[in-house]
């Protein structure tokens, strides 16, 4: 049995930018605080919401730098650090270690679509390089490959890989793979809407990126199922879902920092290739924080 990383709500933090795009760091170190503050259980920063995929490694190690200072050891910080090149991905994460991470979260390879063979030696080769534990990150939506049950088993004989983050959005897949690999590793929900369905099957939480707009929320409803409140865990899940719904609306993190930005946070545009909401879109977030008394 490996060590568990957290139980409860991580959140996938925002990237805060000016308007010319650089990211603001002291924003983001004050955000950060306050997701602390709020109750959150761990940080991930340099994922698909901190827009990993337009920040350069040298924007990605101050980042995670950031983060360590201002958490101080007070919850896990979790860093992305993947590619579709493996020796890019082992980079990232040995500046994700150098950078004081306490764990990576690594997304399988986009575009290659690489074989099983290729997707084990793929872990193997970050993970020996960068010593670290280690997420999986699989989201099918986005990389056009989806890691199956079996996969994943071989994956758990691997003693850095600890758990996956599991955003296929197939719960009969996850169940499968607890199945297969028991306590060999954790499953976190990728899905903030299947976060209570996942707890039910023995996930040990979410990684949230609704928890940028309701930390506390989202912290309360893993507490109310791990607490045994399970009718109290759902009915808080399904209050969520219209809020929910229109954070995915859009590209995720464009939503996202659209309702940060309607809270008063000024975390400034996406970068491109993401571009602002529809006007339609955007009547729909605000109707939905209104609805839950946030704006």
């Amino acid at each position: 049995m490996k060590n568990t990383l957290f139980v409860g709500c991580g959140a996938a933090v925002a990237a805060p930018m000016r308007e010319d795009g650089t990211v603001n760091l002291k924003k983001y170190a004050d955000f950060i605080d306050e997701l602390i503050q709020k109750g959150i259980d761990a940080v991930i920063v340099n994922g698909t919401t901190g827009e990993s995929a337009t920040l350069s490694d040298e924007e990605q190690y101050n980042i995670i730098c950031c983060a360590k200072d201002v958490i101080n050891h007070r919850v896990p910080l979790i860093a992305g650090a993947g590619s579709n090149n493996t020796s890019h991905a082992a980079k990232l994460a040995l500046n994700a270690r150098n950078a004081g991470a306490d764990a990576i979260l690594s997304v399988t390879p986009y575009y290659n679509k690489a074989n099983e063979n290729g997707l084990l030696e793929h872990y193997s080769f970050i993970t020996k390089y960068c010593q670290l534990p280690t997420i999986i990150y699989n989201v099918p939506s986005r990389t056009g490959m989806n890691v199956k049950p079996e996969t994943y088993a071989k994956l758990a004989e691997n003693p850095f890989i600890c758990a996956i983050k599991e955003a296929s959005g197939n719960i009969v897949q996850a169940e499968r793979t607890i199945s297969l690999c028991g306590d060999k590793i954790d499953i976190y929900s990728g899905n903030d809407e299947l976060t209570v369905p996942f707890l039910s099957i023995g996930a040990k939480g979410v990684i949230s990126v609704a928890a940028n707009i309701v930390p506390k929320e989202m912290q309360k409803l893993c507490s109310l199922y791990f607490e045994g409140k399970y009718a109290e865990a759902a009915r808080k899940q399904i209050e969520l879902i219209p809020l929910i719904d229109a954070l995915f609306s859009d590209t995720n993190p464009v939503p996202a920092k659209e309702a940060l930005n309607m809270l008063g946070k000024d975390f400034g545009p996406c970068r491109l290739p993401l571009g602002p909401m529809e006007a339609s879109k955007k009547d729909h977030l605000r109707a939905a924080l209104e609805h839950i008394n946030l704006v």
